[in-house]
């Protein structure tokens, strides 16, 4: 997972309230296992309404997007996460969050950002200005060029995982030491259960 530090670019203005996981990736595109490819169908029923903000070339690329209330609501599908960071989401700002979304999207990299809706109203207006927001993880911030700034709360341990890069996998590898120490100690004190193992 690539560590996630500070992100500032132009942010999509979605504003929608109530954005299920069946509106960020429909249930079509969960035949597959791979991660790559999903941002085709990232929030493919919104693309399909003329003049969406997801096709607008002065939002192409952008890192952020800015929700609304009850963000990511629906199933416990991770593809929905895989999609937007396939769509090169870093980070979803909303005043709330589905839980199960939010752990999957900190489980992928991407950082959900709770604010009060009115910070979220005035972020949606310099978003369609097409004006640079920056967050800033370890400051935990929002700010826009004329000045705003937000703060923002997050998990220790959510924010650690993030700026660090590290997923299961890693939180589990990187504590590959004290386990190997500990297997090693298990088969000195207590032989009879390592019967069967080596191989």
């Amino acid at each position: 997972m690539q560590p996630l530090t500070r992100v500032e670019g132009r942010a999509i203005p979605l504003g929608l309230k109530n954005v299920d996981t069946d509106i960020i990736i429909p249930a079509k595109w969960l035949k597959t296992i791979s991660r790559e490819g999903l941002g085709k169908g990232a929030f493919e029923t919104l693309r399909a309404q003329p003049g969406n903000v997801f096709d607008d070339p002065a939002f192409a690329g952008a890192p952020i997007l800015i929700a609304g209330d009850n963000y990511g609501c629906g199933s416990s599908r991770e593809h929905a996460a895989w999609a937007m960071l396939d769509l090169g989401i870093r980070v979803v700002i909303a005043p709330s969050f589905s839980d199960i979304h939010s752990g999957n999207a900190v489980k992928n990299g991407i950082l959900p950002v709770v604010l009060p809706q009115d910070a979220v109203d005035r972020l949606l207006e310099v978003a369609r200005e097409g004006l640079e927001i920056a967050v800033d993880l370890e400051a935990q911030t929002v700010t826009t060029p004329y000045q705003d700034r937000f703060t923002f709360e997050i998990d220790p341990f959510r924010k650690h995982c993030l700026l660090n890069g590290l997923d299961e996998v890693g939180l589990t590898m990187a504590r590959g030491e004290a386990i190997g120490s500990f297997e090693a100690q298990r088969a000195d004190t207590q032989p009879w259960l390592m019967q069967g193992t080596a191989g």
